[in-house]
């Protein structure tokens, strides 16, 4: 076995032979350990300039999502499935960003091959990325036609992750069937108890994260079932205060780039 310390060590292009022949996503988990990073403020960050230049850990991230894409996610179980497409959109994210890297925001960068799409102008969600059993599939087709209409789970937004500070954090690892419950969980937690996914307004007012506007048919259908949903998730204190609260005042998201600072 490789050490922890010697395998963040080595080129990972290096690595995916033998990674991918003992777990698949082993390579994935080796360039996330190395470029994502935690900050002060409790927003995963990535080390975006870093990965740019290291060629090797490019051709990783290619190499890690042209396997991946000659899987059959059709064939996989529930769960094996999810962390499935979570880690593909994730993956190709950062392809995404790496490759027009340096930008402000991911909506700097326009989809392509959509002309007449209006969404296309706005961010790189219509570009289609990737063939995955002879569908080729963009951002959108694998969050929006893949996983929230089979999954139906709406810990689906805590999975993916659009290189944004207001999106719930980039997970630090691949995520895995076996752990998946368990680590959304995790997820969603961190999220809603951080400023970004809600807060209590000193007039006892709340301010939400835009997710949970966007997308309130996965959270209840309602002001309501969204409360229900952070309430789920909050630490004691945080769910006191949600519980004397029946609407939702407003709702905000930042769309800079979830960008490493220097040094970092």
């Amino acid at each position: 076995m490789i050490p922890r310390r010697a395998l963040l060590a080595l080129p990972l292009a290096a690595l995916l032979p033998r990674a991918a022949a003992a777990d698949p996503d082993a390579g994935l988990d080796a360039l996330l350990a190395r470029h994502v990073v935690p900050h002060p403020d409790g927003v995963m960050r990535v080390r975006y300039g870093a990965w740019k230049s290291n060629a090797a850990d490019l051709r990783a991230l290619d190499a890690w999502i042209a396997e991946a894409a000659a899987r059959r996610p059709s064939a996989m179980a529930r769960p094996e499935a999810f962390a499935y497409w979570a880690n593909l959109y994730n993956a190709l994210t950062l392809k995404v960003v790496l490759d027009r890297y340096p930008v402000r925001s991911i909506r700097d960068i326009r989809s392509t091959g959509v002309p007449l799409d209006p969404k296309g102008w706005t961010g790189p969600w219509r570009t289609r990325l990737v063939t995955v059993e002879g569908r080729r599939m963009s951002l959108d087709d694998i969050e929006h036609e893949t996983m929230r209409p089979t999954f139906r789970d709406p810990r689906v937004h805590y999975a993916v992750n659009c290189a944004s500070i207001g999106c719930p954090n980039l997970w630090p690892r691949a995520w895995r069937a076996a752990t998946l419950d368990r680590e959304l969980d995790e997820a969603a937690s961190a999220f809603v108890n951080h400023p970004r996914g809600v807060t209590v307004l000193p007039d006892g007012r709340l301010r939400i994260s835009s997710i949970y506007s966007w997308f309130r048919e996965d959270f209840g259908g309602s002001e309501a079932g969204v409360i229900a949903h952070l309430r789920r998730h909050a630490a004691p204190a945080l769910a006191a205060r949600l519980g004397e609260r029946s609407a939702i005042a407003e709702d905000t998201y930042g769309w800079a780039l979830n960008d490493a600072p220097p040094g970092r």
